[in-house]
């Protein structure tokens, strides 16, 4: 097996630090020191041509000085000097670079340039570079602590008790932020193997350090926080890795866009910004997202102690009515079920705990009995062994100094028998002995009951997402646009754009009242008439649209009348003509746009759709390419979608004829990328009868 790129820069031998000092008040000092207090085992190489040594430690004068091979490099000097300290280092034969040092492209204006030198440095010599701005790394195992955080200050305590042997990395583009996941993670029992802040990511970004905990036999999971991937591409295919091989990425996100702040040429790009296009690409592959530290340390207990379900049925085993009661809502307010146990089910378990308790489910054995703790584990063990339900959860207080209600080898006996997720809530503050005794039972213990529910509720959701098949993959064949095309391209000639992708449509584009009326004659009363003007991107509030137009000479009236409210809505507006077309079947109005994410291409969006777009935003967005399965699922999750589907004894609509439009139109948006920025058909108009659908209006917006 080829050693991984990164491998030295994690797992070095040596590390140098440029600056070095002997002051612990200073990040220099604190570098050095916290390398010698966690106990890293290679060499550490302090440099600075004031010092003989520091520390006991020999000092050298200069990099190149040492002499032998470094593998990694610490530089917390001032910005102006990093980039020719880097180069310094290449020369020297340094692999690797981390750079603490902050003042670069953080600060914006002449920074920047300082920043841009720093890279030309590492693409001339191929070093590779951590930074700048960061707070260092901290690799738990290998005892590498090049870092100043706090956090790494103590020692692991060798006595410590982990909820899993199985260790969680961090990466975390703040490096407070990425520390105090692993200090609250700690708190909970998780163990880990990385924590790494990459801060400007000038060379080295989150995608390289994501790849590398990946591949890591050492990692299990992996947390982000994130606040703006650099490298999509890269990104995408190390999550695509991560789903492969079934290792979770919890990401919390964070940073607002302000897409919908700017004014925009279609409802899809107010409803599809940038955040959309991250949570686009998380559902796709898996990635489970948290929206604070708890939530995300939740998460990651469960995602470390738990099998994935088979189902979202839920059993609750409890001391406490009130609390079995509480979980069981909770849980089911996080999309999980918890169903009534079968008579069956619920006659050979009332034999296992006091005639005064409940065996519906939630079980309550209560906290009266004299047998509590065996009760609950021989309920709990019948209930992990029943088909009736998918996960298991422990209500229990684990305040006691002195007893649990948990038996060790019994719940790891059982969850190795039953393969399903088990974990535990307890509803008062855990003692540190009642926290052990679940640590030791390998169990996530929740002190947050709203995190319990999500947690189990987002495993439950991983395991359906990874199940997901891919869409096929689809390499496009770029093709030229019509020449001379304007920035917002009007609905005529946006279904010219996508007429390869789009059904036949039954229009026609006319210069005159007369002209209108015998289009019209050809296609078939009723019609609808609309302006084309690339200056009119809304035509309904310009008054450029009718409907149901049923003769001529409605027609011919309605042609003339479009005209003059267009004029008196934006004079001067150019005016391309007037489209005729076929009015649609009664039917459903949907919408299917695309906007060109600058991190990730083209993002599909699929709503319900008309006028109300914005205001409802009842949408769902996926990366392209879509194929008509997933297609499929988009239309189906929308909140709307009963209405499709048979809502209030209305017979179902075919959905198959927008499932290949949605995918279809993913395969134009690929095609289109490097030319478009988006389009829109709204509305989309799925009859009712089942006899297919109408575009009847298309968008569509040029790069530039």
């Amino acid at each position: 097996m080829t050693t991984h790129p990164l491998h030295s820069f994690f797992w070095p031998e040596s590390i140098a630090v440029l600056g070095a000092s002997p002051d612990l008040h200073r990040i220099r000092g604190r570098l050095l020191h916290q390398l010698r207090e966690n106990d890293f085992p290679g060499r550490i190489l302090p440099i600075n041509p004031s010092y003989q040594e520091i520390a006991g430690l020999k000092c050298f004068p200069s990099i190149g000085a040492v002499g032998t091979p470094i593998d990694l490099a610490l530089i917390a000097i001032p910005a102006a000097s990093v980039a020719a300290a880097v180069e310094e280092c290449a020369k020297a034969g340094v692999k690797n670079t981390l750079i603490i040092s902050s003042g670069f492209a953080e600060e914006g204006g002449a920074a920047g340039f300082m920043q841009d030198e720093l890279i030309a440095v590492t693409r001339k010599y191929g070093i590779r570079a951590c930074g700048p701005n960061c707070e260092g790394y901290f690799n738990t195992m290998g005892k590498v602590a090049t870092t100043f955080s706090p956090t790494v200050e103590t020692q692991e305590d060798p006595h410590a008790v982990y909820v899993s042997d199985k260790r969680i990395g961090v990466i975390a583009q703040s490096g407070g932020i990425g520390f105090s996941l692993f200090n609250r993670g700690k708190a909970a029992g998780l163990a880990f193997s990385y924590v790494i802040s990459t801060g400007n990511e000038a060379d080295l970004g989150m995608a390289d350090f994501l790849d590398y905990m990946i591949e890591d036999p050492h990692t299990h999971a992996v947390m982000l926080f994130c606040e703006a991937v650099r490298n999509g591409p890269a990104f995408v295919a190390a999550l695509e890795k991560a789903r492969r091989l079934g290792k979770p990425v919890i990401a919390i996100k964070v940073g607002k866009s302000d897409a919908g702040g700017r004014a925009t040429a279609s409802h899809t790009a107010s409803l599809s910004g940038s955040t959309t296009a991250y949570r686009a690409i998380f559902d796709r592959y898996g990635v489970i997202e948290a929206e604070d530290p708890d939530e995300a340390v939740a998460i990651a207990g469960v995602m470390v102690t738990c099998p994935l379900p088979k189902g979202r049925r839920v059993g609750v085993v409890t001391v406490s009515g009130g609390g079995g009661a509480w979980m069981a809502d909770t849980m089911s307010a996080h999309g999980l079920l918890v169903p009534r146990l079968s008579d069956e089910t619920q006659a050979s378990l009332r034999p296992l705990m006091p005639s005064y308790g409940a065996s519906g489910n939630p079980v309550d054995v209560t906290a009266q009995g004299t047998n509590t703790g065996p009760a609950m584990m021989t309920v709990m063990e019948h209930l992990a062994d029943s088909d009736e339900i998918d996960m298991l959860v422990i209500v229990s207080s684990l305040a006691s100094t002195t007893r649990a209600s948990l038996d060790a080898e019994r719940v790891k006996a059982t969850v190795a028998r039953c393969g399903k997720p088990m974990t535990a809530w307890t509803y008062t503050l855990p003692s540190e002995f009642g926290r052990n005794a679940a640590a030791g039972c390998g169990l996530a213990v929740h002190t947050d009951l709203r995190a319990c529910g999500l947690a189990f509720g987002k495993l439950a959701s991983y395991a359906e997402a990874i199940a997901r098949p891919l869409p096929e993959p689809f390499t496009p064949v770029p093709g030229a646009l019509y020449p001379g095309l304007p920035k917002v391209v009007p609905e005529h000639l946006a279904k010219q754009v996508l007429a390869a992708w789009l059904p036949e449509p039954r229009e026609k584009l006319v210069a005159s009242a007369e002209a209108a009326a015998d289009a019209a004659g050809v296609l078939g009363f009723p019609v609808v008439l609309k302006v084309q003007s690339s200056d009119l991107p809304h035509k309904t509030e310009a008054g450029g649209v009718r409907l149901n137009l049923s003769d001529r000479a409605s027609v011919a009236a309605a042609y003339n009348a479009m005209l003059a409210d267009v004029a008196r809505y934006k004079p001067g507006a150019a005016i391309d003509g007037m489209l005729v077309q076929k009015m649609a079947p009664k039917g459903h109005e949907l919408v299917i746009g695309m906007v060109n994410d600058p991190t990730f291409g083209p993002i599909v969006m699929v709503g319900m759709g008309g006028v109300t777009v914005e205001l409802f935003g009842d949408v769902v967005h996926s990366p392209a390419p879509i194929d008509e399965a997933e297609a499929d699922r988009m239309i189906r999750s929308l909140k709307s979608s009963r209405l499709l589907t048979g809502f209030r004894g209305a017979a179902p609509i075919d959905l198959a004829p927008v499932a290949r439009l949605v995918a279809a139109l993913s395969r134009a948006a690929l095609t289109l990328k490097d030319q478009v920025e988006e389009f829109e058909l709204n509305p989309v108009i799925l009859h009712a009868d089942g006899s297919g659908l109408t575009v009847a209006d298309a968008l569509l917006t040029m790069k530039g």
